[in-house]
């Protein structure tokens, strides 16, 4: 970037930042594509004309609506809940639905957002969305929670439509709670549409689409080893978290030679030298996603270490996978990562690295694949399930795993083609945030003033 670039940058984030107070995570998400595509705008004039970074920037609409649901004691309880639709510029919007109680509208900014642009760079016609609740489905009964989807289903249903906008699941968001939100849908509209994505088998989900973003995200890994004349046999990685993404790319790590060190809860990480594989691999999915119990009871019954309160980022391994959430990678844990010689880091989470923890991540060296490409084989799946749907048929698994990798080695080789080469690798960021902002600008350009 030229000084001139830098001095357009500032100024336009101070103008967004006054738009939008208070949303530090929607600054980050927003500063990190702006800075890698300023060269781009600043070169062609017919951007610059339609204002597209000041359109792209701001949502089509932000639908915020009041979920009343009553629990077990027949209390009768209030949520606050929102659909961000941010650009449908390349095809309906789409994006997950997070039930957590750290859900707030400048987290469903930033990763619709981010959605728009890892839409695009899967090939697939889709737009950006996201939404959620601050409901938290922790503790709650199996009955709590389908009151809870039923209730803001009852109110979602007016603003979605598989030509509109397709949902899927996020944090908190799994099977049982999109059977719950499709079951009412199908009641209130009487008809059965591909409107949510991540349905079980037995009501239009596609194979495959529960591990996509773990599988995804180890098959971008594979394509920047590849490039570099390397593999994944007989290496070794860390990951934090041990929800969907992290249990499917342990899995995938596996099944690839990569032996998995770490995983990750809340309540802080296991480290097991000799892998987690195996029948330790199934007990860890059997833990988390039937029983929903916490990590250190992996170390009990296995006899490794459990760290409280702590994330994996000192433990030595040679990849580095975040599969939990946003920002948890931290200057100390890049510090920490540098030190022991990473030599790549692969985003499975949404934007899981601060951005002084990235700065010090790319002096070091250490190759960054991110969220926006590596993690777009969950959203790329959902797409292919909304193709099976309209086509009223069920590809296999093997099909689907093979659509999946095709898309990852294109979502890469669009990364190489808009990157360039700092301290030594490539920008893979550069190259993703170039790529995906081009296919929606242009579909905006064409559209005129709307």
């Amino acid at each position: 970037m030229t000084k001139k670039d830098f001095c357009d940058l500032d100024r336009f984030m101070k103008g967004l930042t006054r738009r939008n107070p208070a949303e530090p995570n929607f600054h980050q998400a927003v500063h990190e594509v702006v800075e890698s595509v300023m060269p781009l705008i600043r070169d062609t004039q017919a951007y610059r004309d339609a204002s597209i970074l000041e359109r792209i920037t701001e949502p089509d609409r932000i639908i915020t609506f009041r979920v009343t649901w009553m629990d077990d004691k027949n209390n009768i309880r209030v949520n606050r809940a929102w659909r961000v639709q941010f650009n449908n510029s390349i095809g309906p919007y789409k994006g997950g639905l997070r039930f957590h109680k750290s859900v707030d509208l400048d987290t469903l900014k930033f990763l619709g957002f981010e959605q728009t642009f890892k839409n695009s760079l899967t090939g697939l016609p889709m737009g950006g969305a996201k939404g959620g609740s601050n409901f938290n489905p922790k503790g709650k009964s199996d009955n709590e929670v389908m009151r809870f989807c039923h209730a803001m289903m009852t109110e979602l249903q007016r603003h979605i439509g598989e030509d509109t906008d397709v949902p899927a699941g996020d944090i908190g968001v799994g099977g049982r709670e999109l059977g719950y939100l499709f079951g009412q849908y199908k009641r209130l509209n009487n008809r059965f549409a591909g409107v949510l994505t991540g349905k079980g088998l037995s009501f239009g989900g596609s194979a495959g689409r529960k591990e996509a973003t773990g599988h995804g995200a180890v098959y971008f890994l594979k394509e920047i080893l590849e490039y570099r004349g390397e593999g994944l046999d007989g290496k070794t990685a860390i990951v934090s978290g041990s929800g969907n993404v992290a249990l499917y790319a342990i899995e995938k790590l596996e099944e690839m030679g990569c032996k998995t060190l770490t995983a990750s809860d809340s309540s802080g990480f296991v480290y097991d030298p000799d892998g987690i594989t195996g029948e330790k691999l199934d007990y860890l999915k059997e833990l988390k996603e039937i029983r929903r119990g916490r990590i250190h009871e992996y170390a009990d019954k296995f006899g490794c270490e459990f760290h409280a309160d702590m994330r994996p980022w000192a433990v030595k391994a040679d990849f580095a996978l975040p599969c939990a959430t946003q920002n948890e990678i931290e200057v100390a844990d890049a510090r920490a990562l540098v030190a022991n010689k990473v030599q790549a880091l692969v985003e499975g989470a949404n934007m899981p690295t601060t951005a002084g923890a990235l700065c010090i991540l790319q002096e070091g060296g250490v190759t960054f694949g991110p969220a926006k490409a590596a993690n777009a084989g969950g959203v790329a799946v959902s797409g292919l399930e909304q193709s099976q749907n309209a086509l009223r048929i069920a590809w296999t698994r093997e099909e689907v795993d093979k659509r999946l990798q095709d898309i990852m080695r294109d979502i890469h080789t669009k990364c190489l083609n808009h990157s360039q080469e700092v301290h030594g690798t490539v920008d893979y960021l550069k190259g993703a945030n170039i790529a995906g902002f081009k296919k929606v600008a242009e579909a905006m350009v064409a559209y005129g003033a709307i």
